[in-house]
């Protein structure tokens, strides 16, 4: 299993001091961030999808290895709602193809008002390429049934697994050959902070999944005072020491990664 360890977005301007020096220009974040990190999920462009160019310029400024994960646009998925996704679809990729080699996989992420329909998820994952790698995120508990499932397999997208609060709150279904995970909140002491026995346990809900053939995209989305980085290296940590492969992750001061067990 060969894990993509990152975070959901890096601007952030409390991460000074964390992940960026305090005189370091906010133009530079994203090199800063690509000099520690291998992949980052794209946040902003749920909220604001931005310009082919744009993303062709994130491209030229991270290394060959950088795979940039993009979250679907809310027009897409809010304000549509899955329906008539033709042309929202075709819109998101053509811009995101500025990235170029860079680009990773497309979340979707559903409101937690839509209730399941299956039928409207399977249009909308059809109008996907099959290169195109796909995660889909639900919020509503209708969605956790049979039918969901065979139209995430069938369709080769993966099913997004998800931690709030430090538990999973969605099933823990593998629909694909490749894993997605975002852990939106921990409970330690520290709060966004994650606990190290529960990032442990998801290292283990991983493996027991996917093997080294296969990839697995995490992103930690609890960004306040820059929680989701040091809990990404921790991940990162604990996931080498259990026999996987992972990509690179910052090296950060040592008081910054003291936790608790």
């Amino acid at each position: 299993m060969t894990l993509f360890v990152g975070t959901s977005g890096w601007q952030y301007r409390d991460w000074r001091d964390v992940l960026y020096p305090a005189g370091l220009p906010q133009r530079l974040w994203l090199e800063q961030y690509a000099a520690g990190f291998a992949t980052v999920e794209s946040n902003n462009a749920f909220y604001r999808l931005p310009s082919r160019e744009v993303f062709a310029a994130w491209r030229e400024r991270t290394p060959g290895d950088f795979v940039v994960a993009v979250k679907a646009s809310r027009f897409l998925t809010h304000i549509k709602r899955l329906r008539e996704p033709e042309e929202p679809v075709r819109r998101l990729l053509d811009h995101a193809a500025g990235l170029g080699d860079r680009l990773g996989p497309v979340l979707l992420q559903l409101p937690p008002t839509l209730q399941v329909d299956a039928g409207l998820l399977d249009e909308c994952l059809a109008c996907f390429p099959s290169a195109v790698r796909v995660a889909v995120e639900p919020r509503h508990e209708s969605w956790w049934t049979p039918a969901v499932r065979e139209v995430l397999e069938r369709r080769r997208a993966t099913l997004c697994w998800a931690d709030v609060r430090a538990k999973p709150v969605a099933p823990l279904w593998r629909t694909a050959e490749w894993g997605y995970l975002r852990l939106h909140s921990g409970r330690e002491q520290h709060p966004p902070r994650y606990r190290k026995q529960v990032l442990a346990t998801w290292v283990e809900r991983l493996a027991a999944e996917w093997d080294d053939r296969h990839d697995v995209f995490v992103y930690f989305n609890n960004d306040p005072g820059g929680a989701a980085v040091h809990d990404a290296v921790v991940f990162a940590r604990l996931a080498a020491e259990a026999g996987a492969t992972v990509t690179r992750t910052p090296a950060l001061p040592a008081p910054l990664l003291v936790e608790k067990s």
